[in-house]
């Protein structure tokens, strides 16, 4: 079986995780901090919060960003559930924003629509919108920039696929047109710590409030203190979370850092060929926007639904050895979703989309043999 993705690890990687394990901190040590500055360095970014999750680094944002029991978040209705649910730790309403079909992501025309919907029908707008950058692909984060300071929202990136990517000409990270960017390390993704997610900002009152956040609520900076009774001493001045990652974690993810440029190379590789040899006129290859250079976590091919039937298709890849996959299924049609008052049809392209969206086979270190058997394969089961 071709995986649809899976990690790199080389023996550099497996060195730096040998040599936390023989040093003196397993936790809390040096190796941290550096992975952070090192995070923050290449997105170009102020500051790094790495956490065990990007779902814990999602809650984190949040809560940084004031969202609460009367909050109202919204996020792209095609997303892993994490890009709701970080919302709804907080005891915040959630909605969800229609996709453009083309590249799957919100964009500002879909997000000024349901915008003006609401205005019109005197319903809330959100005090934070959430966009995805899915597959890889940033949003067109200026134009949701000018929308959220028009009508006064904050803005996160989930950019659990996106590190390596680049939005007109910059890293994406680099939080130029949001508050704060979300970065996952889960080993499918472009670089891995095993599990783990890093939040960036160029804001030092919300970095502050994150790395709070992330360690129970407890701090030991003195100018916060309400006493100081030793060099011991610490309060817990808020409700915080163990959203820690681990010595071990950063030194694997440090290491990886370094293989960041070569692993989107490849996958832009990759992603080439693809588009080059996918012939079947029966399949819809993925959009690259101008603005954007992806890092090409997913490469989701659309079948057309008219013609070819997505679960007979799926089943004909994986029997045939492909690993492929579906990302994702409308968040809102899930069954704790529909408990909560969501029902079909809120947002017909992304309905549309999971009717007909199949992830192929993407990952640093896939052979152009093992390439040229998933294209077969496709060109095959789609004629």
């Amino acid at each position: 079986m071709i995986p649809y993705g899976k990690q790199n690890i080389s023996e550099q990687d497996i060195n730096a995780v040998i040599d936390v394990l023989k040093s003196d901190y397993l936790t809390q040590g040096p190796v941290l901090p550096k992975f952070e500055n090192a995070v923050a360095k290449t997105c170009g970014a102020d500051f790094g919060i790495a956490t065990n999750s990007a779902t814990s680094a999602l809650h984190i944002a949040c809560l940084a960003l004031g969202v609460g029991e009367n909050s109202l978040v919204w996020t792209s209705a095609i997303s892993f559930v994490a890009s709701s649910n970080c919302a709804l730790y907080c005891r915040s309403k959630v909605d969800f924003v229609d996709i453009d079909p083309d590249t799957i992501n919100i964009t500002p025309e879909t997000l000024n629509k349901k915008i003006q919907f609401n205005l019109k029908n005197k319903l809330p707008l959100p005090n934070v919108v959430i966009v995805v950058h899915m597959a890889g692909q940033s949003c067109d984060m200026a134009g949701i920039r000018s929308l959220s300071k028009k009508y006064n929202f904050s803005i996160i990136e989930d950019a659990s696929h996106g590190i390596g990517g680049q939005y007109k000409g910059k890293p994406v990270g680099s939080c130029e047109y949001s508050d704060i960017t979300i970065f996952s390390f889960h080993p499918v993704k472009i670089i891995t710590t095993g599990e783990g997610g890093i939040a960036l900002t160029n804001s030092q009152n919300l970095a502050e409030k994150m790395t709070l956040y992330r360690s129970h609520g407890v701090t030991r900076d003195t100018s916060k203190l309400t006493a100081n009774e030793g060099p011991w001493y610490y309060e817990q001045i808020e409700l915080g979370f163990n959203y820690r990652m681990t010595e071990i974690q950063a030194a694997l993810g440090l290491s990886q850092l370094e293989s960041l440029e070569n692993f989107v190379g490849q996958r832009n590789i990759i992603s080439k060929r693809y588009d080059s040899l996918l012939r079947s006129k029966k399949i819809v290859l993925p959009v690259t926007c101008d603005y954007a250079q992806p890092s090409w976590h997913l490469y989701i091919i659309q079948l057309s639904v008219t013609q070819l039937n997505r679960e007979n298709i799926f089943t004909l890849m994986r029997n045939k050895g492909l690993g492929v996959n579906v990302h994702y299924r409308p968040i809102y049609l899930n069954p704790y979703y529909q408990s909560l008052g969501f029902e079909k049809g809120l947002c017909p392209n992304a309905e549309a989309y999971y009717a007909s969206c199949i992830s192929l086979p993407l990952y640093h270190g896939m052979s152009e043999s093992e390439q040229d058997t998933v294209i077969e394969v496709v060109n095959e089961v789609c004629a």
